[in-house]
């Protein structure tokens, strides 16, 4: 596959589905014979959102996705009232989802619905070969293992659209290029006893001649910091909702906003990475870039580091895992180079963000970690909106409620789905023992 020009846009209110819905009318204005086209658009409360945004399409998408089985005489009213009723199928129900993941005629399915809820419809997407555009970082947070195991088996790509994991793929495009044109025979006499190329048990170790990114030393994700990057322990734990919510650089939804805060985003996104690149945890660090200039950075054995660059504008991504391996004009602003730039590099303080060190910990340990730690969080964010916890019991939940269950190494789908909902309704019930006066 050389890109993805029939998309399925699976969140398409949040503000993923809307920097993809202008990035493909980028792509239509700048190759209009290449046959760029939203097939589908997903939603599922915000029904009148939802439709706007199939209005805006061009040509309008042959089906919306309302995945709320309870909106369907309003999106049926909505879809009247802005004379789609001819051009747009309505389909409904969390079913819908997965049908439009795995529609033949869609050639790349754009992962934007946010938490576990669009752990289905993206796994469909990679079952069924489709180049996936992975904003869904939770997918592999909850499941790792079983959606790498089915993109080897189906060819599916997958494309990251975390501009954190984006920065990296594009950053080991030397070494996966090396790979693919270079036998490990070849690479084991050019690179001769380098530290990380020990292999074990007919395991590949990460940097070795035999993985994908060969001579790769460690991923650097970087992290903002959020708005408490300056903040003292004591004004963390009484940070309130509007506080944690005021992000200096990035216009996100509030869950993902406030995962931020928490650097639980980091936490999620080091998890991702280990699945994503094949790597372990000792072989990823995390540093503090305020400025969201510097999105990742990979280290390399000879030293070399190499970075991406580019201002915090997620249609970047977007456009990059769309068009890939082809670099086209984009609509996100270019890097202004008639000005100072301050780019900081900061050491993580795993203290005031003890999510971080959670983040490593599941990585390492893999298996049914992540979808605890993954059903804990979503069920403390929303109790923290309310009032019902403090900002720093997020983490504290989170790591309780992972250290209440029994760790299995290698769990079933069905036993991962199990263990969600039971990890929700175990940090619910802590919660219940906490008092925020």
């Amino acid at each position: 596959m050389t890109d993805g020009r029939r998309i399925a846009i699976l969140g398409a209110t949040g503000s993923i589905g809307a920097a993809t819905l202008d990035v493909v009318a980028n792509l239509q204005r700048h190759a209009p014979d290449a046959g760029w086209r939203v097939m589908s658009v997903s939603g599922h409360s915000r029904i009148e959102e939802l439709v706007r945004s199939a209005e805006a399409a061009s040509p309008k998408p042959r089906t919306i996705v309302v995945s709320d089985g309870q909106k369907i005489t309003e999106a049926e009213e909505e879809i009247s009232r802005h004379g789609l009723t001819g051009h747009c199928q309505l389909d409904t129900g969390a079913d819908a989802l997965v049908r439009a993941a795995t529609d033949p005629e869609v050639d790349t399915v754009v992962a934007g619905i946010v938490g576990r809820a669009g752990l289905e419809s993206t796994l469909a997407a990679v079952q069924a070969g489709k180049r996936v555009g992975l904003a869904n970082k939770e997918t592999l947070v909850i499941a790792g293992p079983v959606v790498t195991a089915a993109a080897t088996s189906s060819g599916s790509e997958l494309l990251p659209i975390d501009s954190e994991h984006s920065a990296i793929y594009q950053c080991l495009a030397e070494a996966r290029g090396l790979a693919s044109t270079r036998s490990a025979s070849q690479l084991g006499h050019d690179v001769g006893s380098s530290r990380v190329t020990a292999e074990a048990n007919g395991r590949c170790d990460f940097g070795s001649p035999n993985h994908a990114f060969p001579g790769v030393r460690r991923l650097i994700l970087t992290a903002s910091g959020g708005p408490f990057l300056n903040s003292s322990s004591e004004e963390i734990d009484a940070a309130t909702p509007a506080e944690a919510l005021n992000h200096p650089t990035w216009d996100m939804g509030e869950k993902i906003t406030i995962d931020s805060a928490t650097m639980m985003n980091k936490a999620l996104e080091i998890i991702e990475a280990k699945w994503l690149f094949d790597v372990p945890a000792d072989r990823i660090e995390v540093v503090v870039h305020p400025q969201s200039i510097i999105h990742s950075l990979v280290e390399f054995e000879d030293g070399s580091v190499i970075a991406q660059l580019s201002p915090p504008d997620m249609r970047l991504p977007i456009q990059y895992a769309l068009t890939y391996p082809h670099r086209l004009p984009c609509p996100a602003p270019p890097l202004e180079r008639t000005q100072r730039w301050d780019m900081s590099l900061i050491p993580v303080d795993l203290e005031r963000f003890p999510a971080l060190e959670l983040g490593f910990e599941v990585a390492r340990v893999g298996g049914t970690a992540g979808v605890v730690l993954n059903g804990a969080n979503e069920t403390a964010v929303p109790l923290f909106l309310s009032g019902k916890i403090r900002f720093t019991d997020i983490a504290r939940l989170c790591k309780q409620t992972l250290q209440d269950h029994n760790h299995e190494s290698a769990p079933s789908l069905a036993r991962l789905l199990e263990l969600d909902t039971w990890s929700r309704q175990r940090a619910a019930q802590l919660a219940e023992t906490i008092s925020v006066a």
